[in-house]
């Protein structure tokens, strides 16, 4: 509850502050490059070294690998779906006659009641945050904050693995190279430059020199200093978010975010549940899966906006959403999965 009720107060002061114009234009972008290439690195260069590797499993990594794949083909299944429904749309659309008074009644009738009206992203841009928000979940702060006190403590490691895994490979190595692909609208070669950017990426040099210097010594008497650094981290990361929401022109926004907020936080765990139920998973790790697999999306996708010039509108509505949508889900999966 305290880490909700922080995550509401640090988005608040950023809508705040940006919509005050009590900040500079540009902060945004300044923070989430900031977070991007010095604060989450330092985060997962920390956790890394906490984390005791040493009795680390393989299935809990497999598994989460397995549905990051499992989000990506989901949402650009579901892209498909929104493109055809938007054709569609346009041509049923064109059969209403501005001249005729009744018709665009007709027309603004249909468009409040079918949900999904105008969900299909606009842009290149809007795509990739609609993937990325589909996909990646805010693992770090509402997931190890949340899960443990349903998960039983034989599984708490599951559950750690499970985020490490997701922030290394999914936010900032899946996650840099998809952002980068979508939003380097100046590159000749897309792949080439979203593979340079995933090997560059700051946060996966960070988890190499953070599990290479677990037994050195010398940065055991800065290690509390790192970990006071990396206290401010999160709610910067939530700041970034309200100053993204302080940029949102009406309802349409947060209409885009319910097709990835769903997926994330309800199709995606509830496929998994059922596919480790079918494999024989014990209920414990079961349920430490399919929680976190069911976390919000990451703010890390606020992130990548800024950094690769993606939706912002996109990033936050669908990171507000789906954390809206978490206190009203973990109960069917705890009933479900438990």
């Amino acid at each position: 509850m305290i880490e909700i009720t922080a995550s509401v107060v640090c988005t608040s002061l950023g809508a705040f502050l940006f919509r005050r114009e009590i900040i500079p234009r540009n902060f945004p972008n300044l923070l989430g490059r900031f977070l991007y290439w010095l604060g989450v690195p330092l985060q997962i260069f920390v956790l890394t070294r906490k984390s005791n590797l040493s009795q680390s499993i393989w299935l809990p990594p497999v598994m989460t690998i397995a549905l990051l794949l499992l989000g990506l083909g989901l949402t650009c299944f579901s892209l498909q779906l929104l493109k055809q429904m938007a054709q569609h749309q346009l041509v049923l659309s064109k059969r209403f006659h501005p001249h005729n008074p009744s018709d665009p009644k007709k027309l603004r009738g249909f468009k409040k009641t079918n949900l999904l009206y105008g969900c299909y992203p606009k842009n290149r841009a809007e795509r990739g945050s609609f993937v990325l928000a589909g996909i990646l979940g805010n693992t770090g702060f509402i997931g190890l904050a949340i899960v443990p006190a349903f998960v039983d403590r034989n599984y708490l490691i599951w559950v750690v693995l499970y985020g490490v895994t997701h922030n290394l490979i999914g936010s900032y190595g899946l996650g840099v190279f998809l952002a980068s692909y979508f939003g380097r609208t100046t590159a000749k070669n897309k792949w080439q430059a979203a593979w340079r950017d995933f090997l560059r990426a700051p946060a996966l040099w960070a988890f190499v020199a953070g599990y290479i210097s677990k037994s050195w010594q010398i940065f055991n008497f800065i290690d509390p200093l790192l970990q006071v650094i990396v206290f401010f981290i999160v709610p910067g990361a939530f700041l970034l978010i309200g100053m993204q929401l302080s940029q949102l022109r009406g309802i349409q926004n947060l209409r885009g975010a319910i097709v990835p907020s769903t997926i994330k936080t309800l199709v995606l765990p509830a496929i998994a549940g059922l596919a480790m139920t079918w494999m024989g998973f014990p209920h414990g790790g079961r349920l430490a899966l399919v929680l976190m697999s069911g976390m919000p999306s990451a703010f890390a996708n606020a992130i990548l906006a800024e950094e690769y010039d993606l939706s912002r509108p996109m990033a936050a509505s669908s990171i507000i959403l789906s954390t809206v949508l978490l206190p009203l889900i973990i109960p069917l999966w705890v009933f479900l999965f438990g």
